[in-house]
């Protein structure tokens, strides 16, 4: 107890509460009414480097922002220090806002940080997000599941714990089902020449979908035997999803409808439509 200041159990008679919440792949719209709900009545909040800045900018601005943001080998703050910072400011009677890039419990830690909320005491509220993979291939035209294609989807960390490599590839050679790597672009090469080595067909459409759902959203289609070294030619971003499985072949059907893909998709002025007449009386009838 006493690394979270033992101070604040004693003088604070009230717990606050801890609001993890789901930011979504980072365009403003795809934000939850409930989640903007919750981030206007924040107190402290605690963000990562995949939440946008016009979402962090709906939050209450008087609430303590603190960037605890991670991305491969460069942390912030270690995972340890983001707990202690949730519980620290619970314990003071705060309403805590956990606001995380897609949704918390789709490689996102969330479940590890509120194991350490509950060790304390401290209730929180789950709000979920569009996670990567739902919000790059909707806004690509890739059906992650499809009668004639894909009967099911997996989702799949390219790191283990500690920047271990994950290697299963043997349970990924379903040809009926679609898998979407997380966190998998820098390993690419090796990732592909794995699941070809495995024996998953070389031919297999594979995708990379950079900046999901943003205006600098990219696509990259390609081949399991192709897409490293289109690549390495190409260098899209990160953050980017890796998508793998016959509903990528149906990105070319759709382009030249998809006003995602042409580049035509209205991004709205989330300020406006926050502060529009016709919002407002909604929002204010469920906080």
């Amino acid at each position: 107890m006493g690394q979270y200041g033992a101070e604040n159990v004693q003088t604070c008679t009230k717990r606050g509460t801890v609001h993890l919440i789901g930011a979504g792949s980072g365009d403003p719209e795809l934000l939850t009414l409930k989640a903007w709900r919750v981030m206007h009545r924040a107190e402290v909040v605690l963000y990562d480097s995949l939440v946008s800045e016009d979402i962090l900018d709906m939050c209450a601005t008087t609430a303590e922002k603190i960037f605890v943001g991670k991305r491969r080998a460069n942390h912030a703050l270690p995972q340890e220090s983001i707990n202690e910072l949730l519980v620290k400011h619970a314990l003071a009677g705060k309403i805590v806002v956990r606001l995380k890039g897609g949704d918390p419990f789709i490689f996102g830690r969330g479940g590890e940080e509120l194991q350490e909320v509950v060790r304390h005491g401290i209730h929180f509220e789950s709000i979920p997000g569009i996670t990567a993979a739902s919000a790059a291939a909707s806004r690509a035209g890739i059906p992650l599941t499809h009668r004639d294609y894909a009967q099911s989807v997996k989702f799949v960390t390219a790191c283990k714990k500690n920047g271990a490599p994950n290697n299963d590839y043997s349970e990924l050679m379903d040809s009926s089902q679609t898998v979407v790597f997380y966190m998998g672009l820098h390993r690419l090469h090796e990732m592909t020449q794995g699941l070809i080595a495995s024996g998953r067909d070389s031919e297999t459409p594979f995708a990379i979908i950079s900046h999901a759902s943003m205006p600098t959203q990219q696509v990259l289609i390609g081949t399991l035997s192709d897409i490293a070294d289109q690549q390495a030619e190409a260098k899209l971003p990160t953050p980017a999803l890796l998508i793998m499985g016959d509903v990528v072949a149906l990105y070319h059907e759709f382009a030249g409808y998809n006003l995602g893909t042409m580049g035509k998709g209205e991004f709205v002025d989330v300020d406006k439509v926050i502060s529009s007449n016709d919002l407002m009386p909604n929002l204010e009838s469920i906080a």
